[in-house]
């Protein structure tokens, strides 16, 4: 992922070919060693492409990653729908109680006096 961040940054700065060169003085910028293996053989899968392309091929290739927040979600709505409403009650309950406790802990100060 660095050297991706890497090859990103040089992008950024107007360098539409960055060399493993390119990438190793950012490295070392930032006091990191370089790992030359690894950068390549990212140079070499990227040799001749145009940064565009690959971010919108990126973006192609993560779209059919399922995320699995929204399935959760979905799949525990309807057992949850029965004892919704005595939790939610508790909850603002328990909010209420958590509210006294703060304004008691600033004891006259605010962060935005």
């Amino acid at each position: 992922m660095k050297i991706v961040a890497a090859y990103l940054l040089a992008c950024l700065s107007g360098n539409t070919a960055p060399s493993a060169k390119d990438l190793k003085s950012i490295f070392s910028s930032v006091g990191i060693e370089a790992d030359d293996e690894r950068i390549e053989l990212f140079m070499s899968q990227v040799s001749g492409k145009d940064i565009t392309e690959l971010v919108a091929a990126g973006r192609e290739k993560l779209a059919s990653v399922p995320s699995g927040g929204g399935v959760a979600v979905a799949a525990g709505a309807p057992a949850a729908a029965g004892g919704a409403a005595p939790a939610a009650a508790e909850s603002k309950k328990e909010e209420k109680v958590e509210e006294k406790e703060e304004s008691d802990d600033d004891m006259g100060f605010s962060l935005f006096d």
